[in-house]
């Protein structure tokens, strides 16, 4: 659900021109930004004649973005590569698999569908050559691989897919021209987030701008916040059990991942409106507070998509800019990150399939994405200069420096929770029911699930 409120934020013109191996971006061998050598070892396999189809979520510019880069495959290869995209992806992807006739590749917007279908061995399993590569090569590698396996129809694990576009939620966005009037620091850790908070309030100021509103689905961006603090204040393991329910929504510790989002939000003088605002205020209304002349707040956490809602005219970097939602020093649990990302499976097995994979692992196929726009990469091996804006680069430096990796937990619940009373109860804890009620009810939903 929250994938498709994402998608809110972006403009869709439709692409008319497809993009044929003939039309590369840039000359191979003369931008030495790029890693031309991953793109030279392609010219070793011969897929003359093979048409590899591919089926994923982007439509238009982001459509033409990845023709783009398949360009340099079919180039190299000689293989053909067919990619349609479809707003239903997620409902014709169960269907296309169902009726045996899925394409070569799947891009899932979310790994959750793809741990369906891999239970149902309706994916091909990686083999250990790849699982080896996406540790070596990605930024907290083992949580891209920790999030790409899923169990067979005999309940074995194993590796379904790589992660080739990442999402980044955990940032906090503020004016720099209020931070400098007012004399403020950017806070590295979350000691000292709180500390600034405190102080903005001895100021005069209020802090932050919250808003929970999204029509149907208000709610949401609680549970942003509520994933964000689990991950600064207990491994990633107990946040894993916590997205399966293995550890309980009413898990003394998760009721206190509540209190923490709580410590910001139903403190009256450290948000713009009082708490009682936060579960009224459009989410998309809500950042608009720190562009206004004085200020209504200074902070608002969200997501990597939100200056799509500033007002009209605002220069990332100049009028606003963000910083990574730190973590506790106090708690030695390194630089957690919370994104989402999309995954590559293969869904009908062939040698294009398996090399159109490796393909994607591969700098180059991050880099000629990163070097459009509307990409960012937890690829070590990737150029960060590449990036098209000096925002991109940061929030890919963010993700290259994570410790830990994690997809966003109530997207990888079932629906009736974390689409439903998740949602909900953020709703009534931000207006004032207590934190363990909250999460008791919560945990009645996931029992009567099962």
């Amino acid at each position: 659900m929250k994938k498709s409120l994402l998608s809110m934020a972006v403009a869709v013109t439709l692409s008319t021109n497809a993009v044929y191996a003939a039309d590369l971006m840039f000359t191979p061998g003369e931008d030495s930004r790029f890693n031309w050598a991953s793109y030279d070892a392609l010219k070793s396999v011969d897929l003359s004649g093979e048409t590899v189809s591919a089926f994923g979520p982007w439509m238009g510019d982001e459509k033409a973005n990845f023709e783009r880069v398949i360009a340099y495959f079919e180039k190299a290869t000689g293989a053909k590569v067919n990619y349609s995209g479809s707003d239903s992806f997620e409902q014709q992807i169960v269907i296309d698999t169902q009726a045996g006739s899925a394409p070569n590749i799947s891009i899932f917007p979310q790994p959750g569908l793809a741990a369906d279908l891999a239970s149902k061995g309706a994916l091909t399993p990686l083999s250990n050559k790849v699982k080896e590569g996406v540790k070596k090569d990605y930024a907290a590698g083992q949580s891209w691989v920790d999030l790409a396996t899923f169990k067979d129809s005999k309940g074995d694990d194993n590796l379904y897919g790589v992660f080739y576009r990442a999402d980044l939620k955990s940032l906090v966005w503020y004016s720099p021209d209020n931070f400098l009037d007012a004399g403020y620091d950017v806070p590295e850790t979350m000691e000292d987030l709180k500390d600034l908070t405190k102080q903005i309030v001895a100021d005069g100021g209020t802090p932050w701008c919250i808003g929970l509103g999204s029509g149907a689905a208000t709610g949401w961006p609680a549970t942003d916040w509520v994933e964000d603090m689990l991950l600064r204040t207990q491994p990633a393991a107990v946040y894993d059990g916590w997205v399966t329910n293995d550890v309980k929504f009413d898990d003394p510790r998760i009721v206190d991942a509540i209190k923490e989002f709580g410590w910001f939000a139903r403190n009256d003088a450290y948000v713009d409106g009082g708490a009682g605002a936060v579960a009224s205020t459009d989410f998309r209304d809500s950042p608009k507070g720190l562009f206004q002349s004085p200020p209504k707040c200074y902070m608002h956490r969200q997501a990597s998509f939100i200056p799509a809602f500033f007002p009209e005219g605002t220069t990332l970097g100049l009028d606003a800019d963000f910083f990574y939602f730190p973590s506790y020093a106090s708690k030695n649990l390194g630089n957690p990150v919370l994104g989402a990302g999309t995954l590559v499976s293969i869904t009908n097995d062939s040698k294009g399939a398996r090399e159109f994979i490796e393909f994607l692992r591969s700098p180059i196929a991050h880099e000629l994405w990163m070097a459009q726009t509307g990409f960012l990469s937890a690829h070590l091996g990737a150029n960060p200069e590449l990036y098209s804006s000096d925002a991109a680069r940061k929030q890919g430096e963010i993700l290259r420096y994570a410790t830990t990796f994690r997809f966003d937990g109530s997207d990888l619940m079932p629906g009736k929770i974390g689409a439903g009373s998740f949602w909900t109860g953020m709703v009534d804890y931000t207006s004032g029911k207590d934190a363990k009620t909250v999460a008791e009810d919560i945990q009645k939903t996931w029992n009567a699930l099962k």
